[in-house]
Order: structure tokens, then sequence, then C-alpha cells
């Protein structure tokens, strides 16, 4: 029977046909694939003919569509499903790979057809696009070490294929030691505090586990609730050491020396590329542009956010003294004593609220505004394939016509990678006929047996993500190496925080947030308390993500990091800033997935906040025009941003949809911090 991920799919709408897809298609389909892509490229290289953007660029962007489709589908369901099957698979997938990326990178004939339209690129009669995509091949054969010659060459292709390595070992650490991990929660004193919805939660994670009872996992759906609201001291203290410490719990899945060796060898590789460091190189090609750009920006908002991150740590501790616990607030307390005071201070319940957070609501209202700003349609498909029992599918149209595909994947199970993303099984493109996106929305809420409910932090992630998906679903370039999301690292995020903004308008929450046993509307009242809180706890929130983003661009200006120690590095850095004893980075080195497990963020977390100060902005816009689904404003944003992909240099969409450079001033405001400028 032939390997169904070298067929064309018949399935309804070409999603892939999931139930007679195997671990053991994966190498034979890969190995056919790469030869087939291999033969195109060489093709492209030796064309006898001069080089024209047809010839080369388009040619280039139409090669690989097999190595496309099995490499979508196996990074899909390797996130989803990280069984160790598609582990292995994944330990001999990503190297070769790599090294497949090299070859082609390095063909000297091929970049001299490159180079050779490059120079005469001012004489091609290109339009914009097709420009602007000359430019950024040209640039990433270049980045990727196309011009090295002799032992240069050769090391920089090394480092490629190793670095692939270590990527892969560092998430898949990560995962054992998130999947082999729970605290099983036994007896009165465990479960005191601990509502009814977190029970439920929990009750359903330890059936998962095959456990009875009731559970804590490592989900962050899980573990957060668990320090909010649990009254045993002692096992916050043991789930807040199990949470912070993945990635070094044990010998096999210590992720210390892997970032160490990934720093050392991200420093080396822009070395030969001839930057003084790794994160001059990273940010060379970024909306930043330069290191100094980016913590001037961090550090903007650190010494405003350690002040009131202080000044919350103390109203913690006299909350504390108050009801007789004579204790220094430690890391495992925050979550806990900050719950109680955002109750006591804006009487504002987290358990109270999540009946008016359904998942299902949620969803919905994320449609809505989508179909508001937009004119989009999702219709759920029901018997379409599908990645995962769990996994739901709906087909998105705009007056009529098909435009995407989309599929969310929200519960956490074990073997799934924590976090939320969105992510492509298939890309758009208008090159060689239209091809409309296939995008996904990966979540890792706790699944509870009948309605799964949400924390207002959960349905913020819910919108941040779609907001990624519309990215992905509205894009309409010509060609798929710019499409949607294929934008520069510090504007990607741009789509989806702004997105969040629509959460907390009181038009959406009043007609969504409504209670699941009820049905009645969430108060407004309670609405008005939501709004009045969402800067609380806010100099912790700046305090634990600015020093995380902090630690990776610095770690990356090492200008050779031979001998990097991570732990000692992590330490030392934070020292030097005054990060406060009672809070730790978001994401700590051996589980900082974003910065280690490939190469998307590193020297680039700093990426949220970029984004955040025009998000900020862009959001203002629609508050000048007095109507946050505004259609002129919403068309606009979405012929500059959402549909664009990377078609125009990042600061040119910007101003296509502001008319003027972002106001950084948004940012601090959003989170509250102005009045903490002294």
């Amino acid at each position: 029977m032939p390997n169904p991920l070298l067929r064309d799919w018949t399935t309804p709408f070409g999603l892939p046909p999931f139930d007679e897809i195997r671990p053991e298609h994966f190498r034979p389909a890969f190995e056919a694939a790469l030869a087939e892509d291999r033969a195109e490229v060489d093709a492209i290289a030796n064309d006898p003919f001069p080089p024209t953007f047809a010839n080369t660029i388009a040619a280039l962007e139409l090669s690989g569509k097999a190595l496309t489709q099995v490499s979508s589908v196996f990074w899909n369901l390797a996130g989803v499903n990280a069984t160790e099957e598609m582990q292995a698979i994944e330990r001999w997938a990503a190297p070769t790979l790599t090294r497949h990326h090299v070859e082609t990178v390095m063909n000297a004939r091929l970049f001299r057809r490159i180079d050779e339209l490059m120079a005469r690129r001012a004489d091609l009669g290109l339009d914009p696009e097709s420009d602007r995509v000359l430019e950024l091949t040209y640039t990433s054969f270049v980045r990727a070490g196309a011009q090295l010659r002799g032992e240069d060459r050769a090391r920089m292709a090394e480092i490629a294929s190793r670095l692939s390595e270590l990527g892969a070992a560092f998430s898949q650490n990560v995962l054992k030691d998130e999947n082999d991990w729970h605290l099983k929660l036994e007896g009165e004193a465990a479960l005191a505090g601990l509502p009814e919805s977190f029970l439920a939660a929990a009750a359903s994670a330890a059936k998962a586990r095959g456990v009875e009872g009731h559970v804590v996992t490592l989900s962050r759906s899980l573990i957060t609730p668990f320090l909010q609201f649990s009254q045993n001291r002692a096992l916050r203290e043991q789930a807040w050491r199990a949470w912070t410490g993945r990635g070094e719990m044990r010998a096999e899945t210590d992720n210390r020396a892997i970032a160490a060796e990934i720093v050392a060898l991200r420093a080396e590789r822009a070395r030969l590329l001839g930057f003084p460091n790794f994160a001059a190189f990273k940010l060379d090609d970024q909306m930043a542009k330069s290191p100094d750009r980016v913590r001037a920006l961090l550090m903007s908002v650190w010494e405003p956010a350690k002040r009131r991150a202080e000044a919350e740590r103390a109203g913690l501790a006299r909350l504390a003294a108050a009801e007789g616990a004579n204790i220094e607030i430690e890391a495992w307390d925050w979550r806990y004593y900050a719950e109680k005071q955002r109750k006591a201070e804006h009487d504002l319940d987290e358990d109270a609220l999540k009946p008016y957070l359904p998942l299902d609501a949620m969803i919905r209202a994320a449609f809505d505004v989508a179909r508001r700003l937009f004119g989009l349609g999702f219709t759920e498909r029901k018997s379409a394939p599908r990645p995962h029992p769990d996994a739901r599918v709906w087909e998105v149209t705009r007056g009529g016509e098909h435009l995407a595909v989309f599929i969310g994947d929200y519960f956490a199970r074990p073997a799934k990678r924590s976090g939320a993303w969105m992510s492509a099984w298939r890309g758009q493109r208008n090159l060689g006929g239209r091809v409309r996106p296939v995008i996904s929305n990966v979540m890792n809420f706790a699944k509870a047996e009948g309605d799964t409910l949400l924390t207002f932090e959960d349905a913020r992630t819910l919108f941040h993500e779609f907001g990624h998906a519309l990215h992905g679903m509205l894009s309409d370039v010509t060609y798929p190496s710019i499409a949607g999301t294929s934008v520069a690292r510090d504007f990607v995020e741009l789509p989806s925080q702004l997105y969040e903004h629509w959460l907390t308008e009181p038009e959406i929450l009043s007609r969504f947030a409504r209670h699941v046993k009820t049905g009645e509307p969430m108060p407004k009242a309670m609405i008005e308390k939501v709004l009045k809180a969402r800067n609380f706890g806010q100099g912790f929130a700046s305090v634990e993500y600015v020093a995380s983003a902090l630690v990776d661009l610095e770690m990356h200006l090492l200008p050779d990091a031979k001998g990097f120690d991570a732990a000692a590095f992590e330490a030392e850095a934070l020292a030097r800033i005054g990060m406060p004893n009672s809070i730790v980075m978001r994401h700590r080195t051996p589980h900082f997935s974003h910065v280690f497990a490939g190469d998307g963020y590193s020297a680039g977390y700093y990426s949220y906040m970029w984004s955040e100060v025009m998000d900020s902005d862009a959001f203002a816009a629609f508050e000048e025009a007095g109507d946050p689904f505004d259609a002129e404003t919403a068309k606009r944003l979405e012929t500059a941003i959402y549909s664009a992909g990377g078609r125009q240099d990042p600061e040119e969409a910007w101003r296509a949809f502001r008319g003027r450079a972002p106001q950084a001033d948004a940012l601090l405001r959003r989170r509250g911090l102005l009045e903490a400028v002294g």
C-alpha cells in the first residue's frame, strides 16, 4: 500500500489522512521527499539558462512540495503526540533535515544565481512583493553561510547539524520531566482550599494517568491554580520546586550542559559570519536591529516593574501577617496570597469567575470578534480528519467562499508538549495556483468531565493564539516563504497580542461570558471588577518576564561562550539587575524552550514586549475611531498586517496601518507602571 504521506490527499479540504498515518511511515517518506527535493534544487542550480526570477527564485518557492507535506505533518504530530517512537524519529529527522538545508544554502552554483539576480535587482522590473522575496532569499542564504569558504564552511555545517540535535534533546528532556512528575493529593490537608473546578480537573488528570483520586501535574492549567488556592504550604513548595525545576530534575533529563553547548555554538556561528556575538547576529534582520535597543526597552520597564513588585510583596506580607502567618513571602507563597489580595482589593474571586468562562463560549467569542472585524464565518466539520479525537475542525469562510481550515486542540494529555502555540499544517500561497491554509491552535487546558472552565488568563491565552491563527488564515500573498507568520520575530507577536484586547471589551464579555449552568450573563459589576483588576499583579508579571528576556539577551551577548555554566550565569545575571528573591524567571534556563528547543526566540524573548509596544498603540487606533469594531480601521489592519505576511519590512507594515511610529508610553500605561516611574 502506498505511503499515505506521499499521496495526493482526497480527504475533505485536503487534510492529512490521520487514521492511516503511522510512525513507521515517516522515515521512508522523509527519505523519498528529501531525494525529490534535492533533485529539484540541483536542477535549478544547474539550469543552463541565465538566472531569472522565474527560473531561480520562483522555482525555489515551488520546490519541495513532498518534503513540505511530510515535514508539516511530522512536526505537528510530534508536538501533540510525542510518543517514544515519534521522539526517536525526531532525533533522526532534526539533524537530517538541517543537513539537507545546509546543502541547499551552500550549493555554490545555486547561490551564484541568486547573487547575480541580487546584483541586477534594480533592472529586473520586479513587483514589490517579488523584489522583497529576492532580498529575503539572498539574505537567508548569506546568514546561513553561503559566502563562507573552506574550513569555515564545513564548520558552519557541523554547527547547524549539532544545534538541531541539541534542540530536539532539550525539548524532549523538558517533556519527559513534565510527563513523569505528578503530585498525588491525599487526605483533607492536601485538598484544603482547592475549589471544585480545580478538583474536577485534578480528578480528570488522575484518571488520564491511571491514578485514583486527584493529582497535580506540571500542566500550567493545573499547577497555577494549585499555587493560587492550596492552603498546604509544604505541598505548594513541593509543586513549585517541580515546576521551576523542569529540565534539571535528574541526571538523564538535565538540560544545563545542553544549554551551555548551544550558547557556545551560537557564539561561534556568529563569529564565523562576522558578528561580535550571537545577539548582534540574530537582531541584525529584526525590527530592533541591535542589542542596545532591546536592552533599553527592557530596562525602561525593569526598574518601575521591580518597584511595583517590591510594593506588591510588602502587601502580601502584611496580608499573611494579618492571618497569623509569621513567614517571609517565598516564591511558592506569592500566588496564594496574591489571589487573596486580589479578592480583597477587587472583590474578584477566580473560582467565582470561571463558571462564566466555559471553553466553548470563549471559542465562540474569539470567532465572533473575527466575524465582526474581518467578516469570517466558522462552521464545525465533525466528520473531517483530525490529529486527535479531542481536536475539533472548522471550515473558515468569507462571503460564502472557502478561506481556511482551523483545527483546535485544546486539552492537556500525556505525551503532549506543554504550552500553547499556533502552527500550520498547510501554508498559504498563490504561486502556481491558489492554496488556502490549514492552521492549528494547540492549548493545554485541564480537561474536566463536564464543561471545561477557564481562568481569565486561560481565556486570554486562547485569544492570543487565535490572533496568531488569524495571521495564518488571512494570509494572502503570492510566495509561500513570506506567508502568514513568516515575519520578523519581534513583529510576529503583534497580531496575537493585539487580539487579546477584544477579550476585555465589555460588549464581548456581556455576550459570551455566561454562567455555564444558568446561562445568565456575567453581571456588569463583575465585568467592571475584571476590567479594574487587569493591572493587578503587574509588578510580579513584568519582573518574571523581563528577567527571562534579559538573561536570554545577556547570555547571547557573550563573544566566546566556551566553558559557559548555565546555572552560574543565570544566577549572576539576575544578581546584577537586583532580581527580587521571591520571584523567579518565567522560564528558567533548563526549561527555556522558547530559546533552546530550536532557534525561534533565541536572543529574541524580548519580542513579546517589543510587540506589546505596538499592540497597545494599535488597539488605540480603534479607540480613537470610537468603535472597537470600526470597519475602516479593521480593513486597514487586515491589509497592512494580518493578510500581508512578510511582503514588506515590518516598520513599513506598521506605518501603513498606524501612519506613524509606535508610542512606547502605551506599554507602561497598559501594564499600569507609569505611576511607578520616578
